[in-house]
């Protein structure tokens, strides 16, 4: 089988090329280049030997160059560098299937100098490259290399770090190396284009407390306040006194939802997650339970729940995902009603439209929207009919309750549905009180015909501009 060695001629001048691969270069078998640079230090070390440049930059016509080259005596490809990176690595099964003995040779890589000018054990030290940029982990010390920044996004961040984080910068690696201590740019690290001012930068790691933009990071500013040097306030808190600030975090973030505003979305969604974790945190000071457990129960259950994406079943429709979904929360609670689980807690109508959608879905339902239309003529009828305070509450709660069967039959949120009606009466309200203060008048002075004809005026603006 024709041999074939890839060698990497490392970072740069030819005194950090390694012993093995300069006597690959001098064996007397024909040598292929990746690159103009290559080339160049191929030929520095030695002249008199020829190369031959790669065609094409493409993985099959590399190969196909390389396999005439060493239909003799074999052939040797060397890349600026090292060899072992995806796209020279993926040249060996290729070349093996071309009937090639393809072997790889490591090199030196910047990244090796730099550490060892650093005194940093590189199993310790993360290198991140252009296609690492957003998956390396500040908890740990990362060191970039200047190599590497045309592979990098310039419009990603890069660093997760305070902003007075200092880091050692490394300059003339390969010649006259200088290292200094200061702060680095994002702009710096996403440098793509011309030369970086620098061949690499070591980034010590940071506290988890201040990796801010990680759930971990958030995780361990919790579990600092609960801690016994921590906040007096939340070291007293429970899940009972934080029960008030869970719904209220719940509402802000529903409307955050409805404003449409990303703002107000991203710091809503950071509250009610706060609550689960301090939740936790609470749990875990009274040795009930921890973070990871609601971590586990919630993944078990979504994995269990999704066998069409996990398990090897199927799905076609959003519909049949969510009778799947019903089938399987049967099949984990025999014997349980349909209707167990639904919060008594929840919002009256919310509750309503909730426990009428699990009977729908068990097949407790008129056939069409007809059915809970004249139910709610029914119950309207009957509330007309009460006579006594108690009748009219009961009449009145089943009144609310077909509405809700009506709007979970029409496909309709009754709760947001309700939110979007008194959104529009405050609009509208807000601006008869306007009109009314500036012809002088006060509301309760106005006759119901003055009232009315401002509140069709408010109608009708609004109509106009949609």
């Amino acid at each position: 089988m024709t041999r074939v060695d890839i060698v990497g001629l490392g970072p740069g001048p030819a005194a950090f090329v390694t012993g093995a691969t300069l006597a690959l270069l001098r064996s007397g078998r024909p040598i292929l280049v990746g690159d103009e640079r290559a080339q160049a230090l191929t030929e520095a070390l030695d002249p008199t030997r020829p190369v031959v440049r790669a065609r094409d930059s493409a993985p099959a016509p590399i190969v196909e160059q390389l396999t005439t080259l060493a239909a003799g005596s074999g052939a040797i490809y060397a890349v600026q560098g090292s060899p072992l990176r995806g796209s020279v690595v993926d040249l060996v099964p290729l070349l093996e299937a071309a009937g090639c003995d393809a072997h790889l040779h490591p090199a030196l890589e910047l990244a090796d100098l730099a550490l060892a000018l650093l005194a940093q054990d590189r199993t310790a030290v993360q290198i991140v490259s252009g296609s690492q940029h957003s998956r390396f982990d500040p908890q740990r010390p990362a060191l970039f290399v200047a190599s590497d920044q045309e592979e990098r996004d310039p419009r990603q961040p890069v660093l997760s770090y305070p902003a007075d984080h200092e880091v050692v910068v490394l300059t003339g690696i390969t010649s006259r190396p200088q290292l200094s201590t200061r702060a680095v740019s994002d702009t710096e690290l996403a440098h793509s284009g011309s030369p970086a001012p620098f061949d690499a930068v070591f980034v010590p790691a940071i506290a988890p407390e201040h990796d801010l933009r990680r759930f971990d990071g958030l995780e361990n500013v919790i579990r600092r306040l609960h801690s016994p040097d921590g906040c007096p306030w939340d070291r007293e808190q429970t899940h009972q006194s934080l029960r008030s600030h869970l719904l209220e975090e719940s509402y802000e973030l529903l409307e955050a939802i409805d404003s449409g505003e990303v703002g107000p979305l991203i710091e809503e969604l950071g509250d009610v997650l706060l609550q689960v974790l301090m939740h936790a945190a609470v749990a875990e000071r009274l040795d009930e339970f921890e973070l990871r457990d609601v971590i586990e129960a919630i993944s078990s259950k979504l994995v269990a729940r999704h066998p069409h994406v996990f398990a090897g079943g199927s799905a076609d429709s959003a519909e049949e995902v969510r009778a799947n979904w019903e089938a399987l929360k049967r099949k984990e609670r025999p014997g349980h009603s349909v209707l167990a689980g639904v919060p008594s807690a929840l919002p009256a109508l919310a509750e309503a439209q909730t426990l009428q959608g699990r009977a729908s879905r068990s097949g407790f339902d008129w056939p069409d929207v007809r059915g809970p239309l004249d139910k709610l003529a029914e119950e309207i009828g009957e509330l007309a009919l009460a006579e006594t305070p108690e009748e009219q509450e009961d009449e009145f709660g089943d009144v609310l309750f077909a509405i809700a069967n009506l709007s979970q039959r029409m496909g309709i949120d009754g709760e947001q549905a309700l939110r979007r009606a008194n959104q529009k009466f405050r609009r509208r309200f807000g601006a008869v009180e306007h009109w009314a203060r500036e012809a002088g008048d006060e509301l309760h002075d106005l006759s119901l015909d003055d009232l009315n004809a401002l509140w069709d005026r408010a109608k009708a603006g609004e109509r106009a501009q949609l």
